[in-house]
């Protein structure tokens, strides 16, 4: 799914969630500044809340909760070094809550995932600077 403007996000992350409804954790891997964090604000809006998201870089994860007062967890594991980082944090109790996890930089968390894990991949065309979202 190709976007031009930011406005254009919601419709992405509305696509993402009814495509697949019963997944919880997604991961989000794309450059720094494609706009990961942009894209869960759009998530979150989606799924009814009104927390103020914000990049998780120096927290590890965020929590922030929808209208029914659920948890919705943020990740961002660019600083950890090894796996062994991510099961200190406590990740997989995150992952295996049944609660909407997104993690950027997922690839060190990759074998600490559920199996129905739905990895969300975002690119930017240099040339007409649009985004890209496959998954």
């Amino acid at each position: 799914m190709q976007i031009k403007s930011i406005e254009e996000l919601k419709k992405v992350a509305q696509s993402l969630l009814h495509h697949h409804k019963e997944a919880r954790v997604f991961a989000l891997q794309g450059e720094m500044g494609v706009g990961k964090t942009t894209f869960v604000k759009s998530l979150c809006e989606v799924l009814d809340s009104d927390s103020l998201v914000s990049s998780p870089t120096f927290t590890i994860v965020n929590e922030y909760v929808d209208k029914h007062l659920d948890p919705i967890y943020h990740f961002d594991l660019y600083r950890l070094e090894s796996i062994d980082d991510v099961r200190q944090i406590g990740a997989e109790d995150y992952f295996y809550s049944g609660h909407y996890c997104f993690v950027e930089w997922p690839e060190i968390a990759s074998l600490l995932m559920p199996d129905n894990v739905v990895y969300v991949k975002i690119t930017v065309n240099e040339i007409t600077k649009s985004r890209m979202f496959e998954f």
